[in-house]
């Protein structure tokens, strides 16, 4: 029987004085096999039901693997990747950065995360020297919805449903999620917009920097593109499953007799546009408003704007992902 090992090496203790996000997210440096490899620290988390490890581990891994191989004073402003094969959970991964371009103003990389010799996800990422706009800039940006109001410091849901830590109760997951609302639940599937708030639970530590906060943006911003089928989920975590079905807006199962059945709903590619990333503070309440604007032969996208608690737009989302109804089987064909 093959043995279990999630890591390379063996996991140090959990740092107390990081937040729960900066220890999920930890990379060890694996210079001694070459340069600009790193890997998993802790097993990455396999939501229930999915096919494979939660994507925004992996984003956020490789966003903090690239972090690692810019200077100081650059940070990242645009993000995109693909998901090629589902993640296994029991393998480490391998994060091979290459510097592609270093500028005065810019410099990109490209990092491959890599599972038994195979290619899982590869991503092309831009980083900008801090402060490299010019004095005198054009600026305009999105607002925030008027009347949204964040949760108070003190609140703790009872369910955790922001992707990941493992676990059945909300204290597992590093993120606390507090929804509001969806609008436009009975009109068209365009018109429909989901909204909540997010945030780091703990506080991340003054040695992780923005580049933590930026990888725990990162982290959450995958959050709702998970895709589940409830037949494949062990009954002592259904509940917590159809939770979070309720949770991310699609209402109680029992609403959703009648219409189509998902066959298959798995993530293609993600983008992030980072528009302010030293004012990115994850472990403090963020706003998050998504919407689909198209889908059709067989693949649908999702936006996503994040915001800060005062209004400050600090990043846009893009997804397509494969959306497959599951078909009915053609009675003309022939049975066994």
């Amino acid at each position: 029987m093959t043995e279990h090992r999630p890591t390379l090496v063996k996991p140090p203790p959990l740092d107390s004085t990081k937040a729960q996000i900066e220890n999920a997210l930890e990379l060890t440096d694996l210079s001694v096999i070459g340069p600009d490899i790193f890997t998993n620290t802790r097993e990455l988390w396999h939501p229930p039901g999915a096919r494979g490890i939660y994507g925004g581990a992996v984003i956020a891994q490789t966003l903090a693997a690239a972090q690692r191989t810019v200077p100081a004073d650059f940070v990242v402003h645009s993000y995109h990747c693909y998901f090629v094969l589902a993640g296994d959970s029991s393998t480490p991964i391998l994060y091979h950065v290459e510097r592609v371009r270093e500028g005065r103003s810019f410099c990109t990389r490209t990092v491959q995360a890599r599972q038994r010799g195979q290619a899982i996800f590869t991503v092309t990422m831009s980083f900008t020297r801090d402060g490299s706009g010019g004095s005198v800039q054009v600026r305009h940006a999105a607002a925030m919805p008027a009347g949204v109001t964040a949760p108070p410091d003190d609140y703790d849901e009872e369910f955790g449903g922001g992707g990941g830590g493992g676990g059945g109760n909300s204290s597992s997951s590093p993120f606390q999620t507090y929804r509001i609302e969806v609008t436009g639940r009975d009109g068209p599937a365009e018109g429909k917009k989901t909204r909540h708030w997010v945030r780091a639970r703990g506080r991340i530590s003054e040695e992780g920097g923005h580049q933590a906060h930026l990888s725990a943006l990162a982290y959450v911003s995958d959050s709702h593109f998970i895709g589940t089928d409830l037949g494949k989920v062990p009954e002592h975590i259904r509940s917590r499953v159809v939770a979070l079905n309720e949770w991310e807006g699609q209402g109680p199962i029992e609403e959703m007799e009648g219409q189509p059945s998902i066959g298959m709903m798995v993530s293609l590619d993600h983008t992030i546009y980072f528009h302010n990333p030293k004012k990115v503070r994850a472990d403090e309440w963020m706003f998050t408003e998504m919407e689909s604007p198209w889908s059709g032969d067989g693949r649908g996208v999702v936006i996503q704007r994040l915001f800060s608690k005062d209004g400050t737009l600090l990043a846009t989302c893009f997804q397509e992902g494969v959306v497959r109804i599951k078909q009915k089987e053609d009675a003309r064909q022939s049975k066994l």
